[in-house]
């Protein structure tokens, strides 16, 4: 693929190793001295002389890998090839939306021409073909419509390519005309990229799809850049910088409509993104050529897609209304800063433009108060492994794999945020609590509600669907199931609310009594009725034989076409003739007039003459049938129609040898089939019939989608109450299944738990036949300290114990009952962990360096309400060193953050430091210390196991040639580090008698 370039005024042609190369003179200007140039194919330089001067130019200088094609520009009609129209269209979308893969709909298929057949074909796996045109063949290739969803899979989710689908549109008499009599024009109708997905087969149903924009404000608001240099070549490791510089974010999902906002700087922007986890991250084309700004590290460390967009006109809030289900109303509008708004008018301008005039009807903006929900950082949320494991990525392991018995998949998906975003609102976990506590007491409410559950649809993204006017009829459907099963669970909840009363339980009655509220079903009910009424469910199933039987003789097809190689053949040659059954149309597969009807005759005035109408045609049709058998005395004469002779006569057997006076418009040994004027006039009636019923029942169809936009809000907030159900009955299984009990919230700094258990590893043991060891942790208050500083061998627990308290943190604020025998929490603002580290190559960091960066951040946010755990700090140096950073970062949580911390080590120095600075006693309003750690017992045989309940003290005693020999090591190399030991150790006790004894040992 070749792409010119200005180099020194020249333009460079780059090459692709895989493709023939392109003469470099022939992109020079006609008449240049440079035309004689040679073709270039292997060379390591270019040389381009001019008068006086030369230029040399390495190849490996210039940009390497694949390059994006550049279509040529159009030109005067005059001087455009003569393309076929169809082909035309498509050359001329392609230069419109040049950013974008171009699928062309023809017929039952979409097409790809010109560079994007060559260049996607392979990509794709489909056939690349070539269509002869007056203007010279031109590359294509195809695949049935029906399986466009594969395909835009692999493009899109896969290529993180953006999609640009052109569909075909009617033309009206006057477009005819204009166009010289074609039946269509085709124009893209939407472009697909990553962010924007609505209802594709390969959408994630389990996670929200988010396009989120970042507006950064100018560079230099606030920040100030210093670098570090890491050895002698003055790499950029990271900019020690406070970027106080201000963003605004606003992301939203289009298959659901949920759209959000809220404000922030770059230093917290890695940590948003991983709450978040947007799919596709829009940003300002005025920060384009700003390659040195710290946003595009922080995004392409994590491989984000960027997309630059037009600012947008949208700079108001009141402008945002017609794109949304309701006006913001006026006292929340100014909540929302200059920098939100101005995201928000990126984000819903590139939207819009996806969408290419699709309606949108989304929820109104909801903003994030960081105060409103606890944060977990980027790197705790990875250590904790709360939606995936660290070591593959995978579901299967991680928190969220362990406590998710969700029912429908809108819950899992608002599962999903609540572990993201824990609240910090002590009345928010309350009621969910109070949920959760009423479900597990009434188990058979539970369990019908949950069986309801099982028979409602995704309603988030079916009424989506609507409001951007798509849906099908099977989507109506789903719909008015799920409202009914709504109803049903409305009167479970009725009849549990009055028991509740009358058994002078004013809680429990509170709580449902309060869900009850939340949920209106007038009007959705009403619409449920209409549609129940109006849409012929049999003959839904009908219709879906019929495409799946064309479906699977299309596939057929589609497989013949593959199978053909070779790709200079016109495309119409490849198509197989005669080898396949033609696939069946729907008129063809009832040829007995049972027809596919989607709407019940009785579903308007109008259809129902209709099919009144039609009904008397059947009775012609049948007279006619009697007569003419009569007329003609051919009893197995038949009235039929076929798609290349219309309506037909057919007779057969003794009778097609009798009619030989009749012209056949077909005939075989058995069979003959000719026109009948009579017949002729009374099928064309039965085609108007049925076109005029078709277009009946898109009138009632688009009459049904319109109410269901009419219901938005109410189907809407009825789903939100529907997901909080999901969750908060799932938590009540989790709960009686796992043992779990209500942890007590307050707006203390205690973290008091009891017989804490790690919730996903406790689950591994159970499926190994294996118990968890249970532990304490009383930290936060004056009697029991701020921190707990913990020694003890490795593989003995520590690291398991630092995380189950903060996932333990985690599922008290969602409102989940948590793993322990009893637990009582202070609402904790923010987890910061410094748990487990490696290299980061892309920033050319060590893991000492990302070790600090992570520890200073902590030190830097972590407030009295903070809960931090921080293991094995300092491990990336010298002992000396790490034990010296160890104690400071110890020292500074103590006496300047104050915050609860469970903090691991293996640097016993660091306990003897917090002892000798008085750190394990109260000093005024400072913290303390408290020394625990874990063991190793041993047998008289030489054997070990461990000890995983926490005990007060120091263990001195990392046991590490234990685990060694236990990894396998060879003898002879633990009895080298044996003797070694032995050595330091000696040396360890004269030291400390000569010099006095020494901080770091």
């Amino acid at each position: 693929m070749f792409r010119p370039h200005l180099f020194h005024g020249v333009r460079i042609v780059y090459c692709h190793a895989a493709r023939p190369v392109a003469s470099v003179a022939a992109l020079l200007p006609l008449g240049d001295s440079r035309q004689n140039l040679p073709a270039y194919s292997n060379t390591s330089h270019i040389q381009l002389r001019g008068k006086k001067t030369k230029t040399v130019i390495k190849l490996s200088d210039l940009p390497q890998g694949p390059i994006k094609p550049e279509l040529q520009p159009l030109k005067d009609n005059h001087d455009e090839p003569s393309y076929p129209t169809v082909v035309l269209q498509a050359r001329r979308n392609m230069q419109k939306f040049d950013n974008c893969v171009l699928l062309t709909r023809v017929g039952g298929f979409y097409e790809l021409y010109f560079e994007h057949a060559d260049e996607y074909a392979p990509l794709l796996n489909i056939k690349l073909a070539s269509k002869k045109t007056s203007a010279g063949p031109v590359p294509m290739a195809g695949f049935p419509f029906f399986q466009l969803d594969r395909f835009l899979k692999v493009l899109v989710q896969d290529l993180n390519r953006y999609v640009a689908i052109a569909e075909e549109f009617p033309n009206d008499a006057a477009d005819k005309i204009k166009s010289g009599g074609l039946l269509h024009d085709r124009r893209v109708a939407r472009i697909i990229t990553p962010g924007t997905l609505i209802d594709e087969n390969f959408i994630d149903p389990y996670a929200n799809n988010y396009v989120m924009a970042v507006h950064v404000s100018g560079r230099s608001d606030g920040i100030k850049q210093t670098s570090v240099l890491l050895d002698g070549r003055g790499a950029r490791v990271s900019p020690a910088t406070e970027m106080a510089s201000p963003i605004g974010l606003a992301w939203l999902d289009l298959s659901t409509g949920h759209f959000f906002t809220q404000s922030s700087d770059l230093s917290s922007l890695p940590s948003i993104l991983s709450r978040i986890g947007p799919r596709e991250v829009v940003l300002s084309e005025a920060i384009e050529s700003q390659k040195d700004h710290e946003i595009f590290s922080t995004l392409a460390e994590d491989r984000y897609l960027i997309t630059y967009a037009p600012q947008g006109q949208l700079t108001d809030i009141e402008e945002w209304s017609p794109l949304l289900e309701s006006e913001v109303p006026e006292n929340r509008r100014k909540s929302f800063t200059d920098e939100e708004v101005l995201a928000g008018s990126i984000v819903l301008t590139y939207v819009r433009d996806r969408l290419q005039g699709m309606p949108m009807k989304l929820l109104p903006p909801l903003r994030h108060e960081s105060m409103q929900i606890m944060n977990i950082d980027k790197n705790s949320m990875r250590a904790l492994e709360i939606k995936q494991t660290i070591r593959d990525g995978f579901f299967r392991g991680s928190l969220l794999h362990a406590i998710r018995r969700t029912t429908t998949k809108s819950g899992a998906r608002l599962l999903n945020e609540w572990l993201s975003s824990p609240s910090t609102s002590l009345e928010v976990i309350s009621s969910r609590q109070n949920l959760v506590a009423n479900f597990i007491a009434m188990e058979d409410l539970r369990d019908l509600i949950v069986m309801l559950l099982r028979r409602c649809h995704d309603s988030q993204r079916l009424v989506q669907k609507f409001s951007l006017g798509r849906g099908d009829a099977d989507d109506l459907l789903a719909l008015a199931n799920t409202i009914r099963a709504t109803e049903s669970i409305v009167h479970l909840l009725q009849e549990a609310a009055a028991a509740a009363a009358a058994e002078d339980d004013p809680t429990k009655r509170h709580c449902l009594e309060t869900l009850l509220c939340r949920i209106d079903l007038v009007q959705p009910l009403k619409l449920a009725r209409k549609i129940k009424d109006a849409i012929d469910e049999e003959g839904i199933v009908h219709q879906h034989e019929v495409q799946d039987s064309e479906t699977t003789q299309m596939l057929a097809l589609a497989e013949d076409v593959v199978a053909n190689e070779g790709s200079e053949e016109d495309a119409s040659s490849i198509l197989p003739k005669g080898r396949k059954k033609r696939p069946t149309s729907i008129k063809e597969f009832y040829a007995d007039d049972n027809e596919a009807w989607i709407m019940k005759p009785g579903a308007s005035t109008n259809l129902k003459k209709l099919h009144a109408q039609l009904m008397s045609l059947q009775e012609e049709k049948v007279q006619l049938g009697d007569s003419l058998r009569e007329s003609l005395g051919a009893s197995s004469l038949t009235l039929r129609w076929s798609p290349g002779l219309g309506h037909i006569a057919h007779i057969k057997g003794k009778d097609a040898k009798k009619l030989t006076n009749i012209r056949a418009l077909s005939s075989s040994r058995s069979t003959r089939s000719f026109h009948l004027p009579e017949w002729t006039a009374l099928g064309q009636r039965f085609d108007q019939a049925r076109f005029h019923i078709r277009r009946e029942e898109q009138c009632v169809f688009q009459s049904l989608r319109e109410h269901v936009v009419l219901n938005l809000v109410k189907l809407r907030r009825n789903a939100a109450v529907l997901d909080e159900l999901d969750i908060t009955t799932s938590f009540a299984k989790l709960a009686t299944e796992q043992n779990l009990i209500r942890p007590e919230l307050n707006n203390s700094t205690a973290h008091t738990i009891i017989g804490g258990r790690h919730p996903t590893v406790e689950m591994g043991l159970v499926e190994q036949g294996r118990s968890f060891v249970r532990n304490d942790c009383l930290v936060g208050t004056q009697a029991d300290g701020l921190v707990w500083l913990i020694t003890g061998p490795n593989m003995a627990g520590k690291s398991t114990f630092l995380r189950q308290n903060a996932l333990i943190t985690i599922l008290a604020q969602i409102g989940c009952y948590v793993p322990a025998s009893y637990a009582e929490l202070g609402i904790v603002d923010a987890i910061f962990s410094r748990v487990g580290s490696a290299d980061n190559l892309y920033r050319d960091q060590s893991t000492f360096m990302i070790e600090m960066l992570e520890t200073a951040q902590i030190l830097k946010q972590a407030t009295p309400r903070s809960f931090v755990i921080m293991d094995e700090i300092g491990r990336g140096t010298t002992p000396e060193d790490g034990a010296a950073v160890s104690y400071a970062c110890l020292h500074h949580l103590v006496t300047v953050n104050q915050c609860r911390t469970l903090f691991a080590t293996h640097f016993h120095a660091v306990a003897d430091l917090a002892s000798a600075d008085e750190l394990c006693t109260f000093r005024g309003d400072g913290g303390a210390v408290q020394l625990y750690c874990t063991d190793v017992e041993e047998d008289n045989r030489g054997g070990f196991v461990y000890i995983h309940k926490l005990r007060k003290g120091i263990n001195r005693q990392s046991h590490a040639l234990k685990v060694a020999r236990l990894a396998g090591l060879p003898e002879r190399a633990i009895n080298t580090a044996r003797q070694v030991l032995e050595m330091q150790g000696g040396r360890a006790k004269m030291g400390s008698t000569g010099n006095g004894g020494s901080m770091v040992t």
